[in-house]
């Protein structure tokens, strides 16, 4: 049996996580950590109890860099589902990881189809050279853009190194208003609205043509699936995943 850690139980995933893992024959919960009302306050707490074999963080970006170098430092495997982290705190778990053997597997989103919508996108980035991603949130999302967004970025920009062919000189008369530039010119625009889940769109254009790949999630049950595999894969390798995609 996989011992596991929720951090972040009382939240909205992290309430859907602990009913995964309480179904899945192979996984035990053994500590539910939330700084509100949990059965432990920190993870330094739990660990001083019970034994981790896998924690899963679903808390806040202002606290999951501290909560991953923590786990690193202390030869716990951490799966990551929260947002935030930038490339270079990525870089750092990534040497944390592989310098202490410790599983560290960071996905901006466990929905399947949400990782072959990013897939096909870097795909359809070899044949256009115009390209947009649109993200929409529920209203009680933190950080913006959405990693998912932010990776799907990453990737096409793999296959491609501008994104803006074409393009006549622009002037923002509001700042902000064509999104934020991310890498090889990929502009990313991020909507929060009451009623949203998580959905996405990456828009491509060329002459005569659009072509739209886009992803909704309904609830939150559907990053389930991803989560457990990144668990079990987690358990069984003790590398440095960032993304699903990976192990699919």
């Amino acid at each position: 049996m996989i011992n596991i850690a929720v951090c972040g139980s009382n939240g909205k995933m992290g309430q859907e996580v602990i009913k995964a893992v309480n179904t899945a024959d192979d996984m035990t919960l053994v500590a539910k950590i939330d700084i509100k009302d949990g059965e432990f306050a920190t993870i330094k707490d739990a660990k001083n109890s019970v034994s981790i074999d896998v924690l899963i963080d679903f808390t806040q970006p202002k606290s999951i860099y501290e909560n991953a170098l923590y786990c690193l430092n202390n030869n716990i495997n951490i799966v990551i589902g929260t947002t935030g982290l930038s490339d270079e705190q990525i870089a750092e778990l990534k040497s944390l990881s592989e310098k202490y053997n410790t599983g560290c597997f960071i996905a901006p989103n466990f929905s399947t189809g949400a990782v072959l919508m990013m897939m096909f996108a870097k795909m359809a980035s070899k044949y256009f050279n115009n390209a947009e991603i649109i993200e929409f949130h529920h209203n009680r999302k933190k950080d913006a853009p959405s990693g998912t967004s932010i990776k799907t970025a990453l990737m096409m920009s793999e296959e491609n190194d501008n994104f803006t062919a074409g393009n006549c000189p622009e002037i923002e008369t509001l700042a902000g208003a064509r999104g934020a530039a991310s890498y090889n010119n990929i502009h990313i625009h991020s909507i929060r609205m009451p009623g949203y889940i998580a959905s996405q769109e990456v828009m491509f254009g060329a002459d005569g043509q659009i072509l739209t790949i886009r992803h909704d999630s309904m609830n939150r049950e559907c990053y389930m699936d991803g989560v457990l595999r990144a668990v079990r894969y987690t358990s069984d390798n003790k590398n440095f995943v960032y993304g699903l995609e990976n192990i699919l």
